[in-house]
């Protein structure tokens, strides 16, 4: 168990460096596409990524009888939870471009980030508990996230609403990631998620924005990396690792995806960190090693000193 614990834990952590250097990637690829494009076109190649993987491990599971119902599935089974996912992707994604248009980057980071906080907390009204580590490890993370993030002159823009709503369905998807993982497919469940999130972007890019295959082109190496790794690679080592790890502890890790996206500006764009900042990235990575604690319940202690 503890094993399987500490792979999770690795996935999660492999999953924000992917994330956060993928700023990078969507930063430079927003110069030449729109962002509903960007998502369309990143979201699809992911789902793409994943059929023959997912044809491969299929055509291994027939040859034992015994895993046909697996391999058959079904639409209850696999094909809704993955759109039902790719839905709350898609909103969550959305109401964060939208909010960005009235608010900075660094704000809208901020509060995104604050699903650290809501995951637990809303994760409370499904019977899910918070251990102590955790706890501790969320007040640090979401203290280094303000440092990270948000300057002196903070104030509040009609943006921010936008951000917060988003958040919200970021923590949701996280929740039901954790509820399907466990009972569906994680390539299958990824693949349609994708797929679902792709589609529904670009239906609305065709309202909002100009498509052209030159800046499609143009932003050809932000694409593929945004497909194949942030999206195909990270958001099934989420869905892989979620199987094992807690969605309060799942949530602590990938906060570290805005360590690895300054780290990232710093290293490919030439941006710079802040004394403020480098220490918001410390608060940041004691509040993961916090979350890891295991502290002796007490009954425990009490059992101890009789």
């Amino acid at each position: 168990m503890k094993n399987k614990r500490l792979g999770a834990n690795a996935l999660l952590l492999i999953t924000a460096a992917i994330w956060g250097l993928g700023f990078v990637a969507q930063r430079v690829g927003a110069e030449n596409l729109g962002a509903f494009t960007f998502n369309a076109i990143r979201f699809g190649l992911g789902g793409i990524s994943l059929i023959p993987l997912i044809l491969y491990f299929n055509k291994e599971k027939k040859k034992n009888k015994n895993d046909e119902v697996a391999v058959a599935g079904g639409f209850k089974k696999e094909v809704l939870p993955g759109i039902m996912l790719g839905g709350a992707l898609y909103i969550a994604a959305t109401l964060q471009q939208i909010g960005l248009a009235y608010t900075t980057a660094a704000k809208a980071g901020f509060i995104t980030g604050l699903y650290i906080v809501l995951v637990p907390i809303m994760g409370m009204f499904i019977g899910q508990k918070i251990d102590k580590g955790a706890g501790i490890g969320m007040l640090f993370s979401v203290a280094g996230l303000y440092l990270l993030s948000i300057n002196e002159n903070f104030t509040i823009s009609n943006g921010d609403l936008l951000e917060v709503i988003g958040a919200v369905f970021w923590a949701t998807h996280i929740l039901m990631i954790d509820y399907f993982s466990k009972k569906v497919d994680s390539l299958k469940l990824s693949c349609i998620q994708f797929i679902t999130c792709g589609v529904l972007s670009f239906v609305t890019a065709l309202f909002v924005e100009v498509i052209t295959l030159q800046s499609i082109y143009n932003a050809m190496v932000p694409l593929l990396y945004g497909g194949f790794l942030s999206v195909g690679v990270a958001y099934t080592l989420q869905v892989i690792a979620q199987k094992s790890a807690k969605p309060s502890h799942a949530v602590i890790i990938l906060s570290m995806e805005a360590v690895f996206g300054a780290i990232g500006g710093v290293l490919l764009l030439g941006e710079k960190m802040t004394t403020r900042g480098f220490v918001g990235c410390a608060f940041i990575l004691a509040g993961m090693l916090a979350s890891q604690i295991k502290f002796p319940k007490k009954n425990n202690i009490e059992s101890t000193s009789v």
